[in-house]
């Protein structure tokens, strides 16, 4: 990967005769420190290689939106961003929704397209590989399957995956209580149905009504939403072994850091499930970090894709918990980019948030996409541009950008030419992704799937009557005698057991997070 100096810097005798307007925006982004480049300035219709764009290093931590209409290069930003962080020992995490990231682990093709943009920005293009990781949720796709279980996904983020409104929500909550006061572990999704159709039922009634504000009906309208969502295929995202986000902060050998891309297209009928499973590994990230203050560097940048799903229909707790999660992850060194159509996609108080900007082009066919357009250009400081304009004649490949400079103000807004990604611009063979998986240090780690012993299991077991055949009829007495489901469980070896593995005493709720999400325990 070429460095900053493979382009003239803002102080150069080329940028000295840039005109005086340019020469304003292009000192904007003549940092002292470590950068990245996103190539060069566009003014009065052309490209000026003597007037480079550029990001500091040390601010990427203070997250940022990459939006634009489809087809308008957004992709190509995120490989070009995290080939070079990479490049600087920074990880990096990106969610490929269309499977269109993973050429990133090999060098780039050179061609006449190539050449003549490298040219037009002043980049000194050489072909270029980076060490990657391959990971699909559940193991649906190719990739090193990524699981969580219910228990550390929370009651929050699976409402959100269940469509619950906020009454739902909350008894949902109410329902994970239970689990864990009883010992009961949440694992997978069989677990969970198992709890709710147990407290939906005769035996369960009692505990029910002991639980306090969970409703009969609204217990009913959980288990039904559960048994719906499972029969949509999602059985096989929540599990165990569950995804250690730690290993998306190494680093190869050589010093640069890994990009670990989500493949995604096999999901992308259920972008609920896999927008909601992006926020469990911020909010889990979040946990385990300690905090860092600030540094040259990030520990990893973070390029959330379809950012718009994860906040359609969201209830106002999830918002709350999304933009607290955003502005404190900050300070454990993590940047999160969001990646969408348009700035209004993203809640006001989580784009606030976000201090780097890369507008790619608007389209504005119809009334509401003018409305768009002007709502867009609203989001950004005042400009030698006229924005409206320049937004809805940008090319493939550029965008308006905006970052935070070293000392935290705003850069003047400059309209950019992008440049050429190093690695492919596009998927790598099927059959060579797969074997790279195989070949992975993780592979063996997560690859097959545990079932242990766990809520669904401990209900069957403690209510072996109903699942043998012909039960005899019990009498008054012997029903009196014998242990209520509590007293089971209770008392068995292997609750003892899980109570001692955790280091808590009976009864006592594991520990959530803003999300609802439990604390890993390492």
């Amino acid at each position: 990967m070429s460095d900053s100096e493979s382009v003239p810097s803002a102080g150069s005798p080329e940028a000295a005769a840039l005109p005086g307007a340019a020469a304003r925006i292009a000192s904007g982004y003549a940092f002292a420190g470590p950068a990245l480049d996103l190539g060069a300035l566009l003014w009065d219709g052309r490209c000026l290689p003597g007037a480079p764009v550029r990001v500091p290093l040390s601010v990427l931590n203070r997250h940022g939106l990459v939006a634009g209409a489809t087809g308008t290069g957004k992709t190509k930003t995120l490989q070009l961003i995290a080939e070079q962080l990479s490049a600087r020992g920074v990880p990096v995490f990106l969610a490929d929704v269309k499977g269109d990231l993973s050429g990133i682990a090999r060098p780039g093709r050179d061609g006449d397209r190539v050449r003549r943009r490298a040219g037009e920005v002043g980049q000194r293009w050489t072909p270029a590989g980076f060490p990657a990781e391959f990971y699909a949720l559940g193991g649906l796709g190719h990739g090193i399957p990524v699981r969580a279980t219910v228990t550390s996904f929370g009651p929050v983020l699976l409402a959100k995956a269940l469509r619950l409104n906020r009454t739902q929500e909350q008894s949902l909550g109410l329902v994970f209580h239970y689990a864990d006061t009883k010992g009961l572990e949440l694992i997978d999704l069989k677990d969970l149905r198992a709890v709710a159709a147990f407290l939906t039922s005769d035996e369960g009634r009692a505990e029910l009504r002991a639980i306090g504000g969970l409703s009969a009906a609204t217990a009913g309208v959980i288990l039904r939403a559960l048994t719906e969502f499972e029969a949509q295929g999602t059985a096989d995202f929540f599990g165990e072994p569950e995804f250690d986000t730690a290993d998306l902060l190494r680093t190869a050998p050589d010093g640069r850091g890994v990009v670990s891309v989500l493949e995604l297209p096999a999901v992308q009928d259920k972008p609920l499930l896999f927008s909601t499973f992006l926020m469990w590994l911020l909010a889990d990230l979040f946990h385990d970090l300690p905090e860092a203050g600030d540094l040259d560097r990030p520990k990893l940048v973070f390029f959330f894709d379809e950012a718009h799903l994860l906040f359609e229909d969201a209830s106002r707790a999830f918002l709350e918990a999304i933009t607290r999660t955003v502005r404190l992850i900050r300070s454990k060194g993590v940047g999160v980019f969001f990646v969408t159509q348009t700035p209004k996609d993203v809640p006001g108080d989580v784009l606030g948030q976000l201090g780097n900007r890369i507008q790619h082009a608007v389209r504005a066919f119809t009334p509401d996409d003018h409305k768009a357009l002007r709502a867009t250009v609203r989001t950004f400081p005042e400009s030698a541009y006229d924005l409206e304009e320049l937004l809805t004649g940008l090319g493939t490949g550029e965008a308006v950008v905006t970052v935070l400079g070293e000392t935290g103000a705003p850069t003047p807004v400059a309209a950019t030419r992008l440049r050429a990604p190093e690695s492919l611009m596009g998927p790598v063979d099927t059959a060579e992704m797969d074997r790279a998986v195989r070949g992975s240090s993780l592979h063996d780690r997560y690859a097959q799937a545990v079932d242990r012993e766990s809520a669904y299991e401990k209900l069957g077991a403690a209510r072996p009557r109903e699942a043998a055949p012909g039960p005899r009829a019990v009498s008054r007495e012997e029903h009196k005698e014998e242990p209520s489901l509590v007293e089971q469980v209770v008392r068995s070896g292997v609750f003892r057991s899980l109570a001692r593995s955790v280091g808590t005493q009976i009864g006592r709720e594991i520990t959530r997070s803003l999300f609802g999400t439990a604390r890993r325990r390492r």
